[in-house]
């Protein structure tokens, strides 16, 4: 995917990281608008705060870059990603059980970017942008390596208690 890759270094990510918290909605907002993470700073309202990037904070945030978009909520698999955007992902554990608060489930979530482009056999190949590449290149990867060898490295490190599944939430189609 290197056509899109982020105007930030897995350097900046890091100092963005030590010094505001930026992590996965920044960096997935940034890669996708094509902003580095200091352009995006002022744009990510109580971001700082709470250090979490809920979907009514990414609303205001696309808005207040000028991004034209249409988000969807709903329960989507990859199939549904869009062309060129952004997509929540819910990781699935005890949290998502019936009758737990819609908050508990907000902890456990992860935004990443999606970009679709033609490949040589005709077909249409997905890149997701993950923060937590970028330190491997930039921060792209095949949604095939994404889901078999940065999903299960994701939820072994950072969700010990999800059982292993999940889906998207929102997906956002980002107009380039």
């Amino acid at each position: 995917m290197s056509d899109f890759s982020p105007r930030f270094t897995a350097v900046d990510a890091d100092r963005a990281y030590d010094e505001w918290g930026a992590n996965c909605g920044p960096g997935a907002i940034a890669a996708i608008c094509g902003l580095t993470l200091d352009e995006l700073r002022p744009h990510m309202g109580d971001f700082e705060d709470k250090r979490y990037t809920n979907p009514t904070l990414m609303w205001q945030v696309l808005h207040s870059v000028g991004a034209r978009f249409k988000a969807r909520a709903g329960q989507f698999g990859s199939a549904d990603l869009p062309a060129y955007g952004l997509a929540r992902v819910q990781w699935e554990g005890p949290w998502t059980q019936a009758g737990v608060p819609m908050r508990a489930r907000y902890r456990h979530t992860h935004w990443i970017g999606a970009a679709q482009r033609a490949n040589c056999g005709g077909g249409v190949s997905i890149g997701i942008f993950d923060i937590n590449a970028i330190g491997n290149g930039s921060g792209w990867c095949a949604l095939q390596d994404w889901e078999s060898i940065l999903v299960p490295w994701i939820l072994e490190e950072c969700v010990p208690r999800a059982n292993g599944r999940w889906h998207f939430t929102h997906i956002v189609e980002v107009e380039r």
